[in-house]
């Protein structure tokens, strides 16, 4: 027996140590997304633009990260492993120093939207990974670089509005995130199987034309608006809390900014409870749960948040909770459809979502500029009363089929 040429989950799938830097390459590469948020009141000062315009590099981001799981994450099925990783990070490197080196909003925006366009390493590394594990530890294996994908989204706020309070400068996170983004050029290709395409490989452009056609499943663009919707009110709301915290109400920095990605962290937590939930009630009852906790959280933002830090940090938890829960209820939904398209149906879900974080971002930096806190957080109200009389008219019937169709 060639046991050389014989796979071997056993024998493939990577230990301890290479899964927990793996884990910390999904935390790192996904932080880029958010790093800027904290950081929005002191670009704005900065570079002399008004907040509107500062948020745009919050929208360029979401744009960016939309983009990369739409255009740049089928590459994924043309190029071998190592060579799209090296190249993934060694780009994404090279634009975050081109962001903190931006003289101007225009380059800033513009190096947003490259760098988060080319950071979704995370989205490549676990269904790679999680393949080589055998069955009985894949489960393990996923929830572990889940693990640090959501401790990368809570901790590079905190990180971010840290360093830039630390050095009185919005440039330092992009320098020291382009610092380990290197760091990871160095590491990650040499601990990921270098994939060649396979033989049944369809073609980049024909991947791209089969997404379309998908859209005929009513399930799925369900959680296309869920998601839209609600993660465009959670944009609103991140894109804005800078200019809060820093308004006379609260007069604190950047570092205040971050540390709510921590204060968050028990409802981001606590929201994996609702896969369970969703296999014993269903994804419809998930669904209803999740916008409660959002329209809460927007209730008591927009009615004490404006004077109160406490009540911002429990609507941060609420909104967490909401916005976690309610993606596994839309992605319980849409896996149902079928294996054969579940990555391709999940490609348009997350599409739309972070489409949705962009819109968000943009209302929410107008809402701002044009009515302060609380228009903002009416704003986000809106948008999650708007996907309750979506989820509503889309209730499931007695008859209701996860394939069903419009």
């Amino acid at each position: 027996m060639n046991t050389k040429n014989t796979p071997s989950t056993a024998a493939s799938q990577p230990g301890r140590g290479t899964l927990a830097l793996l884990a910390a390459a999904c935390g790192i590469t996904v932080g880029n997304v958010y790093l800027c948020q904290p950081l929005l009141d002191q670009i704005a000062v900065s570079l002399g633009v008004p907040a509107q315009t500062a948020g745009l590099v919050a929208v360029g981001a979401q744009v960016g990260y939309a983009l990369g799981i739409l255009l740049v994450l089928p590459l994924a099925d043309v190029i071998a492993s190592r060579k799209l990783a090296r190249t993934l990070l060694a780009l994404t490197a090279l634009f975050l120093l081109a962001a903190a080196l931006s003289p101007t909003t225009p380059l800033l925006i513009a190096a947003s939207v490259a760098l988060t366009a080319t950071t979704v390493i995370p989205q490549i590394l676990i269904p790679i990974i999680s393949g080589l594990a055998a069955p009985e530890h894949r489960g393990r294996i996923i929830g572990t670089l889940q693990t640090g994908l959501i401790l990368g989204i809570l901790l590079s706020r905190t990180v971010s509005g840290a360093v830039a309070q630390a050095t009185d400068t919005w440039r330092s996170p992009y320098l020291l995130a382009a610092i380990l983004t290197g760091l990871l050029l160095l590491i990650v290709p040499r601990l990921i199987p270098d994939r060649e395409r396979g033989a049944t490989h369809t073609g980049y452009l024909n991947l791209l034309r089969s997404l379309p056609p998908l859209l005929r499943y009513r399930p799925l663009r369900l959680s296309m608006t869920l998601g839209f919707l609600v993660f465009g009110a959670f944009s609103a709301f991140w894109a804005t809390l800078a200019f809060e915290l820093a308004s006379p109400a609260f007069g604190l920095g950047p570092a205040a900014a971050g540390l709510f990605g921590l204060y968050g962290a028990p409802g981001a937590i606590l929201a994996p409870m609702a896969g369970r939930l969703s296999d014993r009630i269903g994804s419809f009852k998930v669904n209803l749960l999740s916008l409660a906790a959002v329209a809460v959280a927007f209730a008591l933002g927009g009615w004490v948040g404006g004077i109160s830090l406490l009540a911002l940090v429990v609507a941060v938890n609420l909104l967490d909770f909401g916005l976690q829960s309610g993606q596994i209820a839309n992605q319980t939904r849409i896996f149902a459809l079928g294996n054969d398209i579940r990555a391709r149906v999940n490609t348009l879900y997350m599409v739309a979502t972070f489409g949705g974080g962009a819109a968000g971002s943009f209302a929410g930096t107008l809402a701002w500029s044009l009515g302060g806190w609380t228009a903002v957080c009416v704003l986000a109200l809106a948008l999650a009363a708007m996907a309750g009389v979506v989820l509503i008219l889309n209730r499931p019937s007695s008859s209701h089929s996860s394939g069903a169709q419009a």
